[in-house]
Formats: structure tokens, C-alpha cells, sequence
């Protein structure tokens, strides 16, 4: 088991199994709860279940999806907690992807002023982005992420071998988070992923590690996203609105299919305005259109996707905030566009 030691919480990366009956040993509780929903319920929860029954766990299920994450579920989540006489001594473990680590530790966070939850996150999103950086919260009115706060979990217990349970679309989803973090962190390791084809055979418990340093490099270093960890916001801006329309419509996204698309369309804006290489341009769009495909984006859309960015919580003043990249492998944080430049750049990716 290998242990990546954040300043607040650790990060066990190993079989899941013997590092929850380690974590469980250290932390006194009233009652467990686990929460999952149906798919971590039928995959998942049978790997982790006989190193808890000794504790009687209370199993709280939510349906799956980003169109579950909201206060309606929140406050499904909390009347079991009511139901079931939780107390602030109280210990929520969250079985399942981002949308289970964001919902479950926000309702944790905010029930009875904060119970206390571990993450167990299932999804390869969730492993290299979610788990690193304290940021919980739900979805209202479409934007992502836009009710929530700021809280660290008692610890994090990652097994790639939950990736196995996953389709090739989750897979590919979780994907564009380590793409990212090469992007804008480290050129040899971008250089690296360029070389993978077929995510099955990857070496997950190298890759896994290595992307969540760069996470907690930056994180450490502004926790509160003041200034540097606005640079994981590469390709979430135009991403994230894209995410968010597409969710009320018959054909969404998952998360990083829509960051796929802001990270070609904030590479093109890169290039417009921070002098990122034609060359390395092509190679990003190349990489990622091979990985990822090609979506139709309505130009009809473009408004509502730029009243999403208008809209997110990154943004000061009026400006629309982007974190662009100079080369591979580097970033600036807090550049803005306007609207005509965001619309040259979705007209790019369009017309690839």
C-alpha cells in the first residue's frame, strides 16, 4: 500500500480492503453509514462489505448520475441520517464516483454542523481529481458545483482495481483529468500519455500517483483557490458549460467528454492569445479528438453555453475567467476572453 501524505489527510493508494480496516482502527465513531448508489452498490460494495461487518454499517442508496446532484438528493441523503439518529460522532463513508464524494461529504459537512466521512472513490475522475483538494458541493440551475464548500475527509482509500468495474466510457471520462494535470504540470508526462491506446492495459497504479502529486502540488499550495489551483481549470470553463446544457438535453456528456471538448477549445484560445505552438495545438486536438471523438455543437447553443461561463464561480468582475496554456506543460491562471474569442474557439473545435 502506498500512502500519499497531504497536510491535513492521507491518501492510501493500495487494496482497499487492507487499508479501510487500517483507516476504520484509527477513527472512534458512533455509527457507520455508507453511501452508494446502484452501481456501486452492485459492484462495489460487495469488495468493501466484509471489512465492515463488524460495525454494522447502514447502507444509504442514491440513484447515479449528475442529474441526481442536487438538494432534492441532499435531502434524501440527510432524512436517512434523521431516520437512522446519526450524530455529529457519526462516520459517512461515500462508495462511488465524483458525484458520491461531492454530494455525500457536502451532506456530511452540513449535517448537524459536520459529521465527519472517508471517500472511497470508484470512477478514475474521482481517483486522480476528486480525492485531492476538499471541494464539495451540488449542482443548482445548471452550474456546476455551485452550491458547496470547502472540507477535508478523514482520509482517501484508492484501489485501481475498482477500475475494472468501470465501462470504457467511465474510463475515458476519468482519462481527461490525467491529461489535464500533464498539460499543465508536467511535459513529460503528457509526452508519456501520448504513447497509450488502449486505457485497459494501462499501468494505473503508476499513472494514478503520479497524477494526483501534480494535484497536490498545487492544491498545497493554494488551498482555497485564491490564485495557482485555478490552474486545474484548464478546459473546465467552456468544459463545464458545455457539461452543464448537455445535461438538459437527450444526449448529455459525461464530465471529461465535456472537458475534452474545453481543453481543445482553451488549447486553440492558448494559442490566440498565450502563444501555445501550432504545433503542439495539433497534437492536443489530435490526441484527445482520437481518444474522445467528436461531438456537434449547435452554434444555436453557443449563447446558453456563454451565459453558463458567465455564471461560474471562477469568474471576477464580468470578465470570464480561463486558465490558458503558454506551452505544454505550463499554465497561466486568470486570463479572460471575450465572447467573440470563445466563439472562435468552439467554431475550431467544430470545424476539426
Amino acid at each position: 500500500m502506498q500512502t500519499l501524505a497531504l497536510d491535513t489527510y492521507p491518501i492510501h493508494i493500495g487494496p482497499v480492503a487492507k487499508s479501510l480496516t487500517l483507516t476504520l482502527e484509527q477513527q472512534p465513531f458512533s455509527q457507520l453509514f455508507v453511501l452508494a448508489d446502484e452501481n456501486t452498490r452492485e459492484h462495489c460494495w460487495p469488495r468493501i462489505a466484509p471489512a465492515l461487518e463488524h460495525y454494522q454499517p447502514i447502507l444509504i442508496e442514491i440513484p447515479s448520475g449528475e442529474t441526481h446532484k442536487n438538494l432534492r438528493t441532499c435531502e434524501h441523503i440527510w432524512g436517512q441520517l434523521m431516520a437512522h439518529k446519526a450524530t455529529r460522532d457519526a462516520l459517512l463513508l461515500n462508495l462511488g464516483g465524483g458525484v458520491i464524494g461531492d454530494m455525500g461529504g457536502f451532506a456530511a459537512s452540513t449535517f448537524k454542523r459536520g459529521m465527519r466521512f472517508l471517500q472511497i472513490p470508484t470512477t478514475l475522475l474521482s481517483q486522480v481529481d476528486a480525492s485531492i483538494g476538499s471541494k464539495l458541493g451540488i449542482d443548482f440551475m445548471q452550474v456546476k458545483n455551485s452550491i458547496g464548500l470547502f472540507r477535508n475527509p478523514q482520509a482517501v482509500l484508492i484501489d485501481p482495481a475498482f477500475l475494472d468495474t468501470l465501462s470504457d466510457r467511465e474510463l475515458r471520462s476519468g482519462y481527461a483529468e490525467v491529461i489535464k494535470h500533464s498539460l499543465i504540470a508536467d511535459l513529460s508526462q503528457w509526452e508519456s500519455l501520448q504513447q497509450i491506446t488502449d486505457l485497459r492495459s494501462a499501468d494505473w497504479a503508476g499513472i494514478i500517483p503520479a497524477s494526483l502529486s501534480i494535484k497536490k502540488q498545487i492544491v498545497e499550495a493554494d488551498p482555497f483557490e485564491k490564485g495557482l489551483r485555478k490552474a486545474l481549470n484548464f478546459g473546465h470553463t467552456i468544459g463545464h458549460a458545455i457539461e452543464g446544457h448537455a445535461l438538459e438535453t437527450d444526449t448529455p456528456l459525461l464530465h471529461g467528454e465535456a472537458i475534452a471538448i474545453g481543453m481543445i477549445c482553451e488549447a486553440f484560445l492558448s494559442t490566440q492569445q498565450q502563444g501555445l505552438p501550432e504545433a503542439q495545438l495539433r497534437q492536443i486536438t489530435d490526441y484527445l479528438t482520437a481518444r474522445y471523438g467528436k461531438a456537434a455543437l449547435r452554434p444555436d447553443d453557443y449563447p446558453a453555453y456563454l451565459q453558463l461561463m458567465g455564471n461560474d464561480k471562477k469568474n471576477e468582475g464580468q470578465a470570464i475567467n480561463f486558465s490558458l496554456l503558454p506551452e505544454a506543460g505550463k499554465v497561466v491562471v486568470n486570463q479572460t476572453a471575450g465572447k467573440s474569442h470563445i466563439t472562435a474557439a468552439l467554431n475550431f473545435y467544430n470545424n476539426l
